[in-house]
């Protein structure tokens, strides 16, 4: 054996052992890399996604409760239509089923009922339902017994629930019949069942009145998981979580794990439930772990070939690594497209909800309102009653008098109506100089039928010059709504409720409402969503988040602090608009011409 053999022998074994420690090294490396990434994302991934459902469930919450709100005051205000009255007097309802036709569009309910006082269908928007009886259902009977609306949940005959709100038709002290409103919540559940997850709502017995599944309605929630699993959300969870990487569950169904939450809605008693699967998790998780693995099994590949060809390797590795470059570097822009499009579509949501809100309070004032409108309408009448004497007794001068009356007063109807008009419309993008008194003394306008109905003593304190910020006046008449509102409403057990108002302008423009109610008990949670001190049904809890949410994003603050002498203060903080500012606008319109 010649010496070259020899000392060849000894680097093979070297080179071998080093191989094989360098593969061990290698492999451990790879495992432990996997292992802690996949535990590190998908603990990520997995609240990612339990907000994302967590926004969803508060958004469907909000929506349902919106829409059973908004069709709260519709037996109102038709129990009060002359037509409907008048054909129940005369017991002719030829116009009748065309006039209830008419309203319901606009409406948005399933249906328009109008029952006589033996509950026989007299009118209604479903042309079939026409002469059956009704006498026995609860609703009738509820509502003949009542002044209030009544609010029932009856089961259908061909399967599901009907919401239905009632208010008995009455005139002169005489009860005529009812009206009867079927609320439209099936359009929720056929929006529901375009996600990967099964939603259902109970009633405060545990019952399930709305879901995904059809076949869940009318039993609890463990009969109907008992029953039918949701093929949708199930079924991908179980191939989900099959694998050697369990996600950690918060319900268990067919033995597998998928994400339940709950949420209370605050009417009578209602939750929501969501069972959400982990399949997005598990997706984003096992491409980023395909990756790595893909990553270690080239190094590996690269490992044994870099032993036999080392020179070829440096211009096949410089290749590779250019060629994963670029794939990352696409996937990055992919990822960073899509969280813009996630961020848009929740700045979305956030105006969707607000704009809710909006509506909500709007519907609140329409109670109030209706009276105010009531009173002039009274007085035209008188007018015009005296005016055609006057003119048959050719006294035309003294007629003209009461029609003048007759004009101011249907100013004065205008004026409030324009008012509700204007706050009902959404904000603008582009902000604009705005007045702040000008803007508080629209909100008070708006307020006003709300404050001569409670006899609240308002104490207001302006300075004559004009203050103004930057900012979208709508949006800023939102936020003074809310905190009037708020005040109105913590004021209710005062015998002599009052408020002040008070607009400053310092190193900034700050309007203070002031209450003699009985104060905040929790400060921290004050601004917090859906938290509210109201009684069920007089209000969700987001008139202050959003309000504070606004006054963030004009780049101003709102505090909350209990007054010293009892009540609360709120206080709206916003940039004052300097001389800078308006020499800037100035430049930006020159420009433009």
């Amino acid at each position: 054996m010649s010496v070259a053999a020899r000392n060849k022998e000894p680097r093979t074994s070297t080179t071998s052992w080093r191989v094989r420690i360098a593969l061990v090294v290698l492999t451990i490396a790879a495992v432990t890399t996997v292992f802690f990434t996949n535990r590190l994302l998908t603990d990520r991934f997995t609240e990612t996604t339990r907000n994302r459902a967590e926004l969803r469930l508060a958004l469907y919450s909000g929506n349902l409760l919106s829409e059973l709100r908004q069709s709260q005051i519709v037996p109102q205000l038709l129990a009060r239509d002359p037509t409907l009255i008048g054909a129940l007097n005369s017991q002719d309802y030829q116009q009748s089923t065309q006039r209830l036709i008419s309203f319901v569009e606009e409406i948005g309910a399933a249906n328009l009922i109008l029952l006589d006082s033996d509950g026989r269908t007299v009118a209604a928007t479903d042309r079939s339902r026409l002469g059956s009886n009704h006498r026995t259902a609860s609703y009738f009977i509820d509502a003949l017994r009542s002044n209030n609306t009544i609010f029932t949940v009856s089961e259908r005959e061909a399967g599901g629930f009907s919401f239905i709100y009632s208010r008995r038709v009455a005139a002169g002290g005489d009860v005529l019949g009812v009206i009867a409103v079927e609320v439209d919540l099936q359009k929720f559940e056929r929006a529901w069942a375009g996600i990967s997850a099964a939603v259902l709502v109970t009633d405060s017995e545990g019952r399930i009145i709305m879901a995904t599944e059809p076949r869940w309605r009318g039993r609890t929630e463990e009969e109907a998981l008992a029953r039918q699993t949701p093929q949708s959300a199930i079924e991908r969870a179980i191939r989900a979580t099959a694998d050697w990487t369990a996600l950690p569950p918060d319900a268990y169904l067919q033995g597998e794990g998928v994400m339940r939450l709950e949420a209370r809605i605050p009417f009578r008693g209602w939750r929501m439930t969501s069972f959400t699967t982990y399949e997005s998790v598990r997706e984003r998780v096992n491409g980023v772990l395909a990756l790595e693995i893909m990553g270690f099994a080239i190094l590996l590949a690269l490992a044994f070939y870099a032993m036999s060809r080392r020179s070829a390797l440096r211009v096949a590795l410089f290749a590779r690594e250019s060629a994963e470059l670029r794939h990352l570097n696409i996937q990055l822009q992919r990822e960073i497209a899509e969280r813009k499009r996630v961020q848009e579509d929740l700045a979305q949501a956030e105006q969707t909800l607000e704009q809710s809100s909006k509506l909500a309070a709007l519907g609140e004032m329409s109670a109030a309102v209706s009276h105010e409108l009531n009173q002039p309408l009274a007085a035209m009448k008188t007018y015009l009653a005296g005016a055609r004497l006057l003119l048959r007794r050719n006294r035309p001068d003294e007629a003209l008098v009461s029609f003048g009356r007759i004009d101011d007063l249907i100013e004065r109807m205008g004026a409030i109506t324009r008012q509700l008009k204007s706050y009902a419309r959404k904000g603008q993008d582009a902000l604009s100089p705005v007045n702040m008194g000008d803007a508080l003394a629209s909100s008070l306008s708006m307020m006003e039928p709300q404050l001569r109905q409670r006899q609240v003593l308002i104490n207001r304190v302006v300075p004559p010059e004009p203050i103004e910020v930057m900012g979208d006046r709508m949006r800023i008449e939102q936020v003074m709504v809310n905190l009037l509102r708020n005040a109105i409403d913590a004021t209710k057990s005062e015998r002599e409720p009052q408020v002040d108002i008070i607009l400053s302008a310092g190193e900034t423009a700050t309007l203070t409402v002031r209450d003699n109610g009985p104060g905040i008990e929790d400060l921290d949670s004050l601004f917090e969503p859906f938290y509210t001190t109201k009684q069920p049904g007089d209000g969700v809890g987001l008139g202050l988040a959003i309000s504070s949410g606004i006054v963030n994003d004009l780049g101003g603050r709102l505090v909350a602090r209990n007054g010293q002498m009892g009540g609360a203060v709120f206080e709206m903080q916003l940039p004052v608009l300097g001389d800078e500012d308006t020499e800037g606008d100035n430049n930006k319109i020159s420009a433009a011409e």
